[in-house]
């Protein structure tokens, strides 16, 4: 081959290699709930560490959409939201972009209750991605929909904020409000995906089954608060350690071992 045909090779493998990486759209043309069948029943993640490996055949995926707003606030590496994004279960949603569903947003003035069960099913849940640390920066009036909410009481179970309650991560937001609008089996989906997520679940199980038996966001408050005068009586009440105190002083206890020795050397006599 001449140097000539070897340069014109080069330049064709050079035009291709242009568009070689080029990412095509059909992967656009699914829409999320066949997305997330698929994911059902893929039980590898290989960018995933060991750390963060998921807990599959738990539940089943919703047919609803489930998006969220990143503010890009959160640690990539720890983001809950981010996860689910690389998953593809997860639909981002541009700031100004209206999301017809129920979003979960500070600025809501109702609970979740099971009477949004229809507009879930119908419409889906979207949650705003942002630090607990930068609320006061976060853009809430350009993340707009009908139908704004608020998650009652409940305790964090992510490795961040552990126990802390109300802090939960965007997979424990939604999945709570799943659980409260009667979807449990797609909320126990979405936890299974992260291998600390059912613990959020067996955490707030009580307060999640009686939220999810109300009929109104004046139930679901009534509920909140009589769980948290119970919890507040019994941190109040003075504790009965009388279990653990000691029936006998010490020199109780050298006196009967006194005793029994010299009832032991008398035996031995006798013999």
């Amino acid at each position: 081959m001449s140097s000539r045909n070897r340069g014109r090779g080069r330049r064709g493998n050079g035009a291709h290699g242009q568009f070689r990486n080029v990412k095509t759209n059909r992967n656009c043309e699914r829409n999320f709930a066949q997305r997330a069948c698929e994911l059902a029943t893929d039980d590898s993640d290989s960018s995933s560490s060991s750390s963060d490996a998921s807990i599959d055949g738990i539940g089943h995926p919703p047919n609803f959409p489930i998006a969220m707003w990143d503010l890009n606030h959160c640690d990539p590496k720890k983001c809950s939201g981010r996860k689910l994004s690389r998953l593809g279960l997860i639909e981002n949603l541009r700031l100004g972009q209206k999301f017809p569903g129920l979003v979960l947003t500070p600025v809501g003035v109702n609970c979740v209750s099971p009477l949004d069960r229809d507009i879930v099913g119908a419409a889906g849940v979207a949650v705003v991605d942002c630090s607990w640390a930068k609320l006061e920066e976060t853009p809430f009036n350009r993340m707009r929909s009908p139908h704004p909410r608020l998650l009652p009481y409940l305790v964090a179970s992510n490795p961040i904020n552990y126990g802390k309650p109300c802090k939960l991560s965007c997979v424990e937001a939604i999945a709570a409000t799943l659980y409260i609008c009667g979807y449990e089996s797609e909320a126990q989906w979405y936890m299974g995906k992260f291998s600390w997520g059912h613990s959020f679940i067996e955490l707030n199980e009580t307060l999640l089954k009686n939220y999810a038996q109300c009929k109104s966001s004046e139930e679901i408050l009534q509920v909140q608060n009589d769980y948290l005068e119970k919890e507040q009586a019994a941190h109040n009440k003075p504790k009965d350690f009388s279990e653990f105190y000691p029936t006998s002083s010490s020199s109780d206890e050298e006196d009967d071992n006194e005793k029994v020795a010299k009832e032991l050397m008398q035996a031995i006599e006798i013999k």
